[in-house]
């Protein structure tokens, strides 16, 4: 099916079948070269790019507290089962489609007409996420511009706000511990008047970056500076996706490496602090519970996590693939990616975790106290911590251009699998006019954007990241190997054959099993034991509005350990 579809679409010459191509001779001469698409220049032009979209936000916010949270190092056992079992053999998938059939993943599904959709769920799928995390991309630009300025703009309440009764430098009560996300010790009453008490970094958050409303229903107007850093964001976007591939391949051996050289600085920075292997020892120390690994939400953790971090059933992987040679060896880069996707995680947790120790240290807290996950640890937990380091703009800059450029990296593949799909849908009309393309699309998407830089918009970026990046990305995964195995898996081990040459057949022995048994059974289990919402649904819940306050919780829900506040409504 693949292949006559491959021949119709141009990709095997007319009245040739791929048996009738020598394709030894003809990578040797480029003869299969997609002249109407393009190709990458390099091998490390494609590398780069796919560990740019496969490493963002989400190793930095989300893999060093699930880590924490499920035993500490005792976690990287079913991290790295799952990487094997799941992780791996989805990625090895979705690239040699992608690479095989030079098709973006819009187009490469229609291969199986009966799951062709996938392609479109993909696409949306996508299209949700280049709204919402080029907004949070904006986020990052303004404390980048205001991280500029000595002292930290947030590093005093009365700098540039007269809010003197709810914003202090520590909370003024123990028993209700920063951020107030973890729930207090003392009484219902007590807590309730400590929930109004927020910390410097936090209350610069709610008041000065987002002027917060007070629930979802509360829109209120845009926020002209973050509507100003998105546009900024977006205009990167555009400039370097105008041009094609040829062009961003060269921009990530920036973009992709940088990262690295600043990690590398804050994590000796963060060495040498006082402090620092408090937050270590937190993080992956000797305290690790291995017997969390009997517990199956420490499994399904780890897979949803590989899923997330590898980027994979978002189309990514396929669409920066179908600019491959065809002759590219698919399943070394698995590997590579794979690898160098979970060493990034490690490497981030490490320079978190160094300076969060330190602030614990001088401000005599426990670490688990003021370490909070998601965009809290981005825009809460670490501006509190750079207030503790000496010559602190210096570190908050290099902090927010490290976390923007990473980000930016995996927002241009996400408008690159978007735009690739629209021209492999009308590839004569659109394939010469690409700058055009970039162009509305990248503004249609900046207009859909605005809503999410509103007063009202952090709770819609939490909406979508939780609907749109969470289950959704397990389930496409399971039809994508249905798909596959009505496709038939002997005639895709053909086809990657074709590719990277013949292997053995307990190599494929190994691929088989994964695709045909482990890795569908296993991401069935994890969307079997995903938690049913609950009945006010998780926004509603934290984010009522006027329209909602005659309804009551039951009574387990409005003790003080379980009141909504300003951290845990945020980012759970």
């Amino acid at each position: 099916m693949l292949r006559s579809f491959l021949s119709f679409s141009g990709i095997f010459p007319k009245g040739q079948s791929e048996d009738q191509i020598d394709f030894e001779s003809s990578g040797r001469f480029g003869v299969d070269e997609n002249l109407e698409r393009g190709n990458w220049a390099l091998k490390a032009d494609y590398l780069l790019s796919v560990v740019g979209y496969t490493v963002g936000l989400g190793n930095i916010w989300r893999f060093p507290f699930l880590l924490h949270k499920n035993g500490g190092g005792a976690f990287l056992i079913p991290y790295l089962i799952m990487l094997s079992l799941a992780g791996l053999p989805m990625f090895f998938m979705e690239s040699s489609l992608g690479q095989f059939s030079s098709l973006g993943p819009g187009q490469v599904w229609k291969a199986v007409p009966i799951l062709q959709g996938l392609g479109i769920i993909m696409f949306v799928a996508s299209t949700f996420q280049g709204i919402y995390y080029n907004c949070i991309i904006s986020y990052c630009m303004f404390y980048l511009f205001v991280s500029f300025r000595n002292p930290l703009p947030w590093s005093d309440c009365l700098s540039w706000s007269n809010a003197n009764e709810t914003c202090y430098t520590i909370p003024k009560d123990p028993a209700c511990t920063f951020g107030f996300a973890s729930g207090g010790q003392g009484t219902s009453d007590d807590c309730k008047k400590n929930a109004t008490y927020q910390s410097r970094s936090e209350h610069y958050w709610d008041v000065v970056v987002l002027r917060r409303s007070g629930s979802i229903n509360e829109t209120g107007g845009i926020v002209w500076h973050l509507a100003l850093c998105l546009f900024l964001s977006w205009s990167i976007v555009l400039v370097v996706l105008c041009k094609g591939i040829k062009f961003s391949g060269k921009v990530v051996y920036f973009a992709v490496t940088f990262p690295y050289v600043a990690l590398i600085l804050l994590l000796i920075r963060g060495l040498t602090l006082e402090g620092a292997f408090e937050g270590i020892e937190f993080y992956i120390g000797k305290r690790s519970n291995f017997s969390k690994l009997a517990e199956p939400e420490v499994w399904k953790d780890a897979a949803s996590q590989i899923l997330y971090s590898l980027s994979v059933s978002m189309g990514g992987v396929t669409a920066l693939s179908s600019y491959n040679k065809f002759h590219n060896d698919c399943y070394s880069d698995t590997i590579v990616v794979g690898v160098f996707n979970s060493f990034t995680s490690l490497l981030i947790g490490f320079v978190i975790f160094s300076t969060l120790g330190h602030m614990a240290y001088a401000d005599q807290l426990p670490v688990s106290e003021i370490s909070q996950s998601g965009l809290g640890l981005i825009f809460l937990s670490y501006p509190e911590a750079l207030l503790h380091l000496p010559i602190s703009p210096i570190w908050s800059v290099l902090f927010y251009l490290m976390v923007i450029t990473m980000a930016l990296t995996s927002q241009i593949a996400t408008v690159e699998t978007l735009v690739t799909s629209i021209q492999d849908e009308f590839p004569t009309l659109l394939r010469k006019k690409r700058t055009q393309l970039v162009a509305v699309v990248c503004f249609v998407l900046y207009v859909l954007g605005l809503l999410l830089v509103t007063e009202a918009g952090i709770y819609w970026i939490n909406l979508l990241d939780h609907y749109c990046s969470g289950w959704s990305l397990i389930l496409i995964a399971v039809l994508e190997l249905i798909a596959l195995c009505i496709y038939g898996l002997n005639t895709f081990i053909k086809d990657i054959e074709m590719m990277i040459g013949r292997k053995h057949w307990l190599f494929w022995m190994w691929w088989r099993l994964c695709w045909l048994i482990v890795t569908p059974g296993l991401l069935t289990k994890v969307i079997a034991g995903l938690k049913p919402a609950p009945d006010w649904g998780p926004f509603l819940l934290k984010h009522r509005g006027a329209r909602y306050e005659d309804q009551i919780d039951p009574e387990e829900r409005i003790k003080c350990g379980n009141l909504p506040t300003i951290s845990s409504s945020h980012y759970s």
